[in-house]
């Protein structure tokens, strides 16, 4: 891992993207004491390479690489690399980009960056597949509003072939206080179970406190009759003057037992039918620069599957190479 950072830090100074102009590179980290039951452990969580800049006028390039994970695996090639992508702005209006790209699900728990979640729903839980190759068209009618046609892997694409899914998504805001991440996404997986999926991701801000209230509804697209499929989460946050902030997170995932094929494989791959799947916390984040840079944590959570008590105090740092 040593070796492939400082290469990377040569790479960046030696001018070997000298047609690029470099606007960011930092690292990023995160390390915890967690207590799971009776256990407690310390571990490095996360190790990210942040790297943004520009190709001349009409283009820009992102990458998200991490050292936590391996790099190479069979299924997934680019399995450290979340974000790799180069965009062509057409105009103010209109992009294009391809690459590794995030998969565009609505939602606030899927939207943020793992470093800065401490615990997820049933359903991201069982994701095989987050970050996926693929391409995106983006329109921006008007400024803080986004709308993104998006084809990639699907995310139970898992070295599968021919497994895809279709992305409507909508980043935008119906007033100044209620922001969205809304989403109709076609997913297909390894079995040809067409999945139709409806994410209604919502924050609603009044002065130092935020509430994010997130809903998915799952249909299969050939069941004739369904039972109910879906996860709501909800997250909320208050501000307490600049450095410090307290939340609380919980929520809930069901998948009716109904919902299988006549053969008996589930529909939808994420929970198995017939799931009821609950958690819940919350914690402390304190910032003692009144920014980003440097983080500390306290978090506490259980959830259905095991009835565990969990807990977390660690600390999230940036360090800033081109800022």
């Amino acid at each position: 891992m040593r070796k492939t950072i400082i290469t990377i830090l040569l790479l960046l100074s030696t001018g070997l993207f000298a047609s690029a102009q470099i606007e960011t590179v930092y690292f990023e980290a995160r390390g915890s004491a967690e207590l799971n039951g009776k256990k407690l452990s310390m571990n490095g969580e996360f190790l990210n390479l942040h790297v943004k800049g520009h190709i001349g006028q009409h283009f820009s390039f992102r990458l998200r690489q991490r050292f936590t994970k391996p790099i190479y695996d069979p299924k997934n090639p680019l399995n450290a690399t979340d974000i790799l992508s180069l965009t062509w702005h057409i105009n103010p209006k209109w992009s294009i980009q391809g690459g590794k790209l995030p998969i565009m699900l609505g939602g606030y728990e899927w939207d943020d960056a793992p470093i800065d979640v401490y615990y997820w729903n049933g359903f991201c839980n069982q994701v095989p597949q987050v970050y996926a190759i693929g391409g995106s068209i983006m329109y921006n009618p008007a400024p803080d509003q986004q709308f993104i046609l998006q084809c990639t892997s699907s995310i139970f694409h898992d070295g599968n072939p021919n497994v895809y899914c279709l992305n409507l998504y909508w980043a935008g805001h119906i007033a100044s206080w209620w922001n969205t991440l809304w989403s109709i996404n076609w997913m297909d997986d390894p079995y040809h179970h067409q999945m139709g999926y409806l994410c209604l991701g919502n924050r609603f801000e009044v002065g130092p406190a935020a509430l994010e209230l997130d809903f998915m509804y799952r249909r299969s697209l050939i069941q004739k009759k369904a039972g109910f499929d879906g996860s709501i989460c909800a997250r909320l946050e208050v501000k307490l003057g600049s450095k410090f902030k307290i939340f609380a997170k919980g929520g809930a995932d069901y998948n009716d037992a109904v919902n299988v094929d006549p053969n008996g494989v589930a529909y939808d791959l994420t929970l198995t039918p017939g799931e009821r799947y609950f958690f819940g916390g919350g914690g402390l984040e304190f910032f003692p620069l009144a920014n980003n840079d440097i983080r500390l944590h306290a978090v506490a959570y259980t959830e259905s599957e095991t009835n565990l008590f969990r807990a977390s105090l660690g600390l999230t740092f940036v360090l800033p190479i081109i800022r």
